[in-house]
């Protein structure tokens, strides 16, 4: 059976010598497929004594978090989620407070602090704002992890420096850290740190290792017979089993469906006619096909049958059509309704009649600049639907992108997609080597390096360039240098020519898309766009030699140099000779 995510929790809240009890916590554990995508949150907030009103703020962020935390887009990451879950958290706070008759008194309005625990995969994720705790038990001690937002006046008086609801906007402390199996986190409001002992709490936790819930309340009870004033939280985590990180149950889909047999034209194929085969390659097959339920056209893609026994391409070819269904763009390849059980491993879309760009360029090898323009920028939508859900196409090049009747154009095939929420629930496929053309391929891919959203544009760059010039802008070189010295060696080749509409302006911003250097490239698509239509002068003030930046002009002027040296050095040699005399 496969091994999943598994934790014991122990909670325990009381008001103390308090006569409400401002603290608010609470866990979710959900079941698969979130488990695997999003993971167990453990949250703790404590509302600060000064307001009557920080109960509600407590309640707020704690719920809130647990609520739409789980709501935000499976492809995010763990960070990111959580960071605008918390931030969206803050504001509506903060505008409580604003709307409140403490407006301009935040001590009093809805503040607390906050603290949170992801466990997803092999890994810890820890959000935190304001004086409550985590710790990680450590053998009989406490190792602090969260660091105290709070400044102190004096030894016996000290205020928040930071808490949720206090400012529009919130600095979030964030840390990510490796798993194992008997990890012990504690979660705890200031009301028990302060009175019970690292030591008695490490042993109350070890004597109930059975009985985490009371567990919790002996420590609260110890804190409380301690002296503390103050509302008293604590929440145990233990971890007691990692998942396997099988990529089919992180996804949500049945990795024990058969494979299907290589089609044939006017086979049946579970509820589709198959009618012709349209592509075949060492990676997969795609055919032509008509629901027999409604008669419509759509093709049907299969696994590689040479791959058929790497797990690891199984799991990324199922990962395909589930990045398909949480992407919605006019320019990215919509996946097909499945209205009926499925009987075979395969992904079913819609059918794009039409041409790939790389059959268009040959079809058109020299397009107008406007012609050109449209294109990238449909390209740029639907890379872009990537980015807003943290994902990376990685294999972008002109065989991966269509154009239909209408001129409408689609970015197709997702094998090589990297999904960052997906890539920290499994590993397997998250890491997978890069799969795309090596002539569109970002350099840093290349040196073994993590991609970013500039690593799809440099692809776009090439891209663009070519359908500019016919050409590449580093032919082959860049694909064969395999270190960050020799990239810096590869000249870029201008795509000024003659014979070609290209501006100087255009060639400035190609040259910034395909820096071989990732930190110099455009940092959003929309800025590379812009400057396909707005010469960016910031652009054209960086001086470039006039080899780099049109050699054919470069080689006219050196001739033209040349020839003026003959014809001086003639000039000389003739002078020469009509001054000299016989004897």
């Amino acid at each position: 059976m496969t091994r999943k995510l598994t934790i014991s929790v122990g909670q325990h809240s009381d008001k103390g010598r308090k006569e409400t009890n401002q603290d608010f916590h609470g866990s979710l554990i959900p079941d698969e497929p979130l488990l695997g995508l999003k993971g167990i949150a453990v949250a703790l907030a404590d509302g600060i004594s000064s307001s009557s009103v920080s109960r509600v703020a407590a309640e707020s962020a704690i719920k809130g978090f647990l609520t739409d935390y789980y709501c935000t887009s499976e492809s995010w990451s763990v960070k990111t989620s959580a960071h605008r879950v918390i931030a969206a958290t803050n504001s509506w706070l903060h505008a409580q407070t604003r709307r409140s008759q403490h407006a301009y008194e935040r001590d009093k309005g809805y503040v607390c602090t906050l603290s949170v625990l992801v466990l997803k995969s092999a890994s810890a994720h820890i959000f935190h704002v304001g004086d409550s705790r985590i710790y990680r038990l450590s053998g009989h001690s406490l190792e602090q992890l969260t660091e105290d937002h709070r400044i102190g006046f004096s030894s016996e008086q000290s205020y928040l420096s930071r808490a949720l609801g206090a400012n529009p906007q919130i600095e979030i402390d964030y840390q990510k850290l490796p798993l194992a199996k008997g990890d012990v986190f504690i979660l705890a409001t200031d009301g028990v740190y302060e009175h019970a002992a690292p030591r008695f709490v490490a042993a109350t936790i070890a004597a109930n290792a059975d009985d985490l819930d009371r567990a919790a309340r002996l420590i609260v009870e110890e804190a409380h017979r301690k002296g503390s004033p103050d509302n008293l939280t604590i929440q145990i985590v233990r971890l007691e089993d990692l998942p396997e990180g099988d990529a089919s149950e992180a996804l949500g889909q049945r990795s024990e469906l058969p494979l299907p047999p290589l089609l044939e034209a006017r086979m049946p194929f579970d509820g589709y006619r198959i009618i012709r085969q349209l592509h075949a390659s060492s990676r997969s097959h795609i055919y032509l096909a008509v629901d027999t339920e409604d008669d419509s056209l759509v093709a049907i893609k299969i696994p590689s049958l040479d791959l058929r026994g790497d797990q690891a391409y199984l799991k990324r070819f199922m990962l395909e059509e589930w990045v398909a269904r949480r992407i919605d763009s006019a320019h990215v390849l919509k996946p097909r309704l499945q209205s009926r059980a499925r009987n075979y491993l395969y992904v079913a879309t819609e059918f794009v009649e039409g041409q790939t760009l790389a059959q268009w360029m040959i079809d058109n090898p020299r397009p107008n600049l406007e012609t050109v323009r449209a294109i990238v920028e449909q390209i740029a939508r639907g890379l872009l639907a990537f980015h807003r859900r943290e994902m990376l196409h990685q294999d972008l090049r002109p065989a991966n992108i269509m154009i239909d009747r209408t001129g409408t154009v689609k970015i197709i095939d997702f094998g090589s997609a990297r999904v960052a929420g997906v890539a920290e629930a499994t590993p397997c496929i998250g890491q997978a080597a890069i799969l795309g053309t090596a002539q569109y391929t970002a350099p840093e891919y290349v040196l073994g390096e993590n991609g970013s959203p500039r690593s799809d544009i440099y692809s776009l760059g090439v891209i663009t360039y070519e359908m500019l010039t016919g050409r590449l802008p580093y032919g082959a070189e860049m694909a064969r240098a395999k270190t960050r010295s020799r990239q810096r060696k590869v000249q870029y080749a201008t795509a000024l020519d003659e014979s070609r509409e290209v501006p100087v302006w255009i060639d400035a911003a190609l040259r910034k898309a395909v820096n071989p250097d990732p930190d110099k490239r455009y940092d959003l698509l929309s800025e590379f766009i812009y400057d396909l239509r707005h010469p960016n002068r910031s652009l054209m003030s960086q001086r470039t030699p006039l080899i780099q930046k049109n050699p054919l002009l470069f080689w006219k002027f050196v001739s033209l140099a040349l020839a003026a040296l003959v014809v001086c050095l003639l000039h000389l040699q003739v002078s020469g000779w009509h001054g000299f005399e016989m004897p």
